[in-house]
């Protein structure tokens, strides 16, 4: 089963700094393209930046030039770190597989708990 644990998140002021990590196991993480999904103040998901298995990377506009996404296949794990936060960048960040996200009946849909980033002054 697939298991995905995201770490790094807390509170910090508008224009600051965070680095947020995920964990994955039950999948060959190395041939997989990884995202991040953000829970902001609606009800959906969003899709914040994504790296593919070979490296190319996506972001959503809202965060292009501030946020960067990197993976290290050694790990099994990804990143984002993110910087000049602001408050519409508050929301619980989760790390999953689109590819996997996709199957109709939600065979492979599995969600870590994410982790809480909130920027306030």
């Amino acid at each position: 089963q697939v298991q995905l644990v995201e770490s790094g998140g807390g509170l910090v002021q508008p224009g600051g700094s965070l680095r947020l990590s995920c964990v994955a196991s039950g999948i060959d993480f190395s041939r997989y393209a990884m995202a991040w999904y953000r829970l902001g103040s609606g009800e959906q998901r969003e899709l914040v930046a994504t790296i593919a298995a070979g490296g190319s990377t996506n972001y959503a506009d809202s965060v292009k030039g501030r946020f960067i996404v990197s993976r290290d296949n050694a790990n099994d794990s990804i990143f984002l770190q993110m910087k000049n936060l602001k408050p519409e960048d508050t929301g619980v960040y989760y790390c999953n597989a689109p590819n996997l996200l996709a199957y109709k009946d939600h065979t492979y849909e599995y969600w870590g708990q994410g982790t809480r980033v909130t920027v306030s002054s």
